[in-house]
C-alpha cells in the first residue's frame, strides 16, 4: 500500500469533497480519480458509494481511513524529527542520471528538497550521465539514477517510479495505422537516439538487442527537442517516456504504443550497500520516491 492512497482517502474524507481534496493534494480530477481506482484496484474493494455525487465511505474504506491516521500522523513526526536532525547537519550529496530527460523533473525536485534541508548541498554531475553507476562504484557520485540495475556486488537498488515508453512519429508516418508496433518494425526506420553507447538506449538494451534487431539507421541527437523537429519532418521516429513527451503535445507529432502490451522502464537509485551514509542521505532517499510520484506524470 504506497502512502499517497493513504494521503488520498485521508483527504477525500477530512475535506469532504472532491475538489476540496483536490486542492489540497494539488492533484487535477482526473489523476485523483486515477490514483484512487489504483488503491481500490490494488485491495480488490471499493472504498467508497458513489451517491449523489457523494463519496461515502465503504467498510473497507472506514477501515483505511482509520489507518491512515495512524500511520500517517507518525510518519508526518518521524518526518519533522528527521528535518530538525537534518538542519542542524552540514553536507553534500552527489548525484547524477543515466538519461538526460531525467533532467527535466530532477532539479525542480531537488530544490524543493533543498527548502527543507537548506545545509545539505545537492550537486547534480551532468559529466556522469549515461555511466552513473560506474561513477558511483568509483567514489564520483554518492547516488545514481538508473533503469539499468547492474547485478555488481555491494550495489542496492531502492525502485523510484515505472514509466511507458511509446515511440514518436510525424502525423503521416504509417505507425500511426498501427494500435501498437514491434520490434521488428524498428528495422524499417531511422531511429533517433540521445547518446552511444547504445547499451545505454532503453529500447535497444530491452527490446531490439535480445532479438538481434537494428534499426534501418541511427541518428545520435542529443537534444530532444532537435529530435522532435527531426520526427516532425518525417526523417526518423524517437523513442521516450510518456510523461517526457507531455510537454511536445503540440509539435505536430505523435505516439505510438511499443509492444501489444507497452514497454515500461523502471527506475531505481542506486547506491553502494555497506557505505554508511549520513542521517540525511536516509531523508533524501524518501522524499525522493514520495516526491517522484507527484511530479511525473504517468
Amino acid at each position: 500500500m504506497e502512502l499517497r492512497y493513504l494521503r488520498l482517502i485521508k483527504a477525500i474524507v477530512e475535506e469532504g469533497s472532491i475538489t476540496r481534496a483536490i486542492d489540497r493534494l494539488h492533484l487535477s480530477q482526473s489523476a485523483l480519480s486515477y490514483q484512487l481506482k489504483e488503491a481500490e484496484l490494488y485491495l480488490g474493494t471499493p472504498l467508497f458509494f458513489r451517491r449523489n455525487k457523494k463519496l461515502i465511505l465503504t467498510p473497507a474504506g472506514q477501515r483505511m481511513y482509520e489507518m491512515a491516521i495512524g500511520v500517517l500522523k507518525e510518519i508526518d513526526q518521524t518526518e519533522t524529527e528527521i528535518r530538525q536532525l537534518s538542519n542542524g547537519e552540514k553536507g553534500s550529496i552527489r548525484i547524477s542520471t543515466e538519461c538526460y530527460t531525467s533532467y527535466h523533473w530532477l532539479p525542480p525536485v531537488l530544490k524543493k528538497f533543498k527548502s527543507i534541508f537548506p545545509n545539505v548541498e545537492i550537486k547534480i554531475v551532468f559529466e556522469a550521465t549515461h555511466r552513473p553507476v560506474e561513477k558511483l562504484i568509483a567514489g564520483e557520485l554518492d547516488l545514481a539514477i538508473t533503469s539499468n540495475p547492474e547485478l555488481k556486488e555491494g550495489l542496492e537498488y531502492v525502485p523510484l517510479f515505472t514509466d511507458e515508453m511509446r515511440a514518436v512519429v510525424s502525423p503521416g508516418h504509417y505507425w500511426n495505422n498501427k494500435e501498437y508496433v514491434e520490434a521488428e518494425d524498428f528495422k524499417e526506420v531511422a531511429l533517433i537516439i540521445h547518446s552511444l553507447p547504445m547499451d545505454t538506449v532503453s529500447i535497444h538494451r530491452h527490446l531490439l538487442a535480445p532479438k538481434g534487431i537494428q534499426p534501418r539507421e541511427l541518428i545520435v541527437l542529443p537534444l530532444t527537442e532537435a529530435g522532435i523537429e527531426m520526427v516532425k519532418a518525417d526523417m526518423g521516429v524517437l523513442v521516450m517516456a510518456q510523461w517526457a513527451f507531455e510537454p511536445y503535445k503540440t509539435h505536430a507529432v505523435n505516439t505510438v504504443r511499443v509492444g501489444k502490451n507497452g514497454f515500461y522502464r523502471q527506475q531505481y537509485l542506486a547506491k553502494m550497500k555497506d557505505q554508511e551514509y549520513p542521517l540525511y542521505f536516509e531523508s533524501f532517499i524518501s522524499f525522493l520516491q514520495e516526491e517522484i510520484q507527484l511530479d511525473v506524470p504517468r
